[in-house]
């Protein structure tokens, strides 16, 4: 199992960096079992294992107390037992009626108690992210980093009255973003580290970080890396989506660009920390099945209801609104990734540009119309319109009546024919954002 190799790994790190030479066994006995189970509140739960059910009572008072004696029973089931799901983190179930039955096989694999030991190790360095899952990521770097957060989590359940334990890859999620952050102190690394607890069945509870703001924190830290993690859920039904590799130069061409961009401007400088906050249309499971996990993975959640409606899948066609300081955030988020997925900066002058000849189409004096519905009609298809051939036909309607913005129309044409088919939904949506923020600043 995964769960062992990513154990066995950081046994390894471990050693070298303490110059000793101890197994899974060893370190799970002297320190893994002091720190996670040896006090009642558990900082890792492991469905069906000893450390789950009530000991005997007399294995209680013969090893000396409760935790002793789990101990005692899960050396005994390692010792003895077939590899199952209780002892074996990530195996399958015991038996065919459990629900994880469909792991069982009769390969003799050669297990031994390095393995199921080192599972356990491998599970507590599990990324937890939104949506129930976890990611094992197999880099020196971030399982020593999961590694310093185990102490500090014993210390939260120590200090924190009424929190819910067992919440290692949960706390793995939170110790993550804020110890790969830039604001992380060596000489006092809780320094900052703020969780926004939520209240689950009368008890405090640690949130799951959401995936993209891992992913956010991952490529601000290695931007030029790319990361595969081991993607999975272990329940009454384990679920595996698989090896997925992280794309996090992609990732961090948001920041790029946003220093290239906005930097300079007043009043439109996006901080991390709010392209951080970016909610993200793909849940993780409809992210992994995307393939990878990059640019295209991070699109921002309410993108496609200000998408010509027919260019994609929920596309609601409606007009951006600016209404408050969020809807102007929210307008340089979505324009932001969109020139990221482009990757073509001067598109963004394009587009301005050719919202920019619409607003001015719409305002001409025809004389033959003084209500100017046709000219605001024909601007309008071209903001709706669903493909390239639709965009084009539009504004070659609008060329046969004004002889203004020739130029613009004319680089506005060559550039879409040179784009992919799937980036010109994108593209029109740039439009469609710069048409309203200059609507907006005309009506200011």
């Amino acid at each position: 199992m995964y769960t062992s190799y990513i154990g066995k790994k950081f046994i390894k790190i471990y050693n070298e960096k303490e110059q000793t030479s101890l197994t899974a066994g060893e370190f799970f006995e002297q320190f893994f079992f002091p720190l996670f189970f040896e006090d009642d509140s558990h900082l890792l739960h492991v469905g069906n294992s000893p450390f789950f059910q009530k000991p005997k009572d007399e294995d209680v008072i013969k090893r000396g107390g409760k935790a002793l004696a789990q101990l005692n029973n899960l050396q005994e089931n390692i010792r003895n037992d077939e590899p199952n799901m209780a002892i074996y983190v990530g195996f399958a179930a015991k038996d065919l009626q459990g629900t994880t039955s469909g792991q069982l096989t009769s390969i003799n694999f050669q297990i031994d108690e390095e393995e199921m030991y080192a599972s356990w190790i491998g599970e507590a360095l599990a990324i937890g992210v939104s949506g129930g899952f976890v990611m094992l990521i197999d880099d020196n770097q971030i399982i020593t980093a999961l590694f310093e957060g185990w102490q500090f989590y014993r210390d939260y359940l120590k200090q924190t009255p009424n929190v819910k334990d067992k919440q290692i890859e949960t706390w793995n999620g939170q110790w993550l973003c804020h110890r790969l952050g830039k604001k992380y102190n060596l000489e006092d690394p809780s320094e900052g580290f703020q969780i926004d607890t939520t209240e689950v069945q009368g008890r405090v509870a640690i949130p799951t970080k959401e995936w993209s703001k891992v992913v956010f924190a991952l490529a601000k830290k290695y931007p030029s890396r790319v990361i595969t993690a081991y993607c999975y859920n272990l329940s009454q039904t384990n679920t595996t989506l698989g090896f997925i590799n992280l794309y996090l130069p992609e990732v961090s061409e948001m920041y790029h660009l946003r220093d290239k961009l906005f930097l300079n401007e007043k009043n439109t400088i996006l901080n991390d920390g709010q392209i951080q906050k970016l909610e993200t249309f793909y849940n993780f499971r409809s992210a992994c099945k995307l393939g990878t996990i990059g640019l295209k993975a991070l699109e921002p959640d309410k993108l496609r209801t200000y998408m010509p409606r027919g260019t994609a899948d929920y596309a609601q066609g409606k007009d951006f609104k600016f209404s408050n300081e969020q809807s102007y955030l929210d307008y340089q988020i979505y324009k932001l990734w969109i020139l990221a997925m482009l990757n073509k900066t001067e598109l963004l002058q394009l587009a301005s540009n050719v919202a920019q000849a619409l607003i001015t189409y719409e305002k001409q004096d025809n004389q033959a119309n003084r209500g100017k519905t046709t000219e605001r009609q024909e601007a309008k298809e071209v903001k709706e319109a669903k493909n390239i051939r639709e965009f084009i036909e539009g504004l070659t309607n609008i060329l046969a009546k004004t002889s203004g913005n020739t130029d613009t129309f004319k680089i506005v044409v060559e550039q879409v024919l040179k784009m992919p088919s799937d980036n010109f939904p994108l593209f029109a949506t740039l439009i469609r954002f710069e048409y309203q923020y200059q609507i907006q600043k005309g009506n200011n």
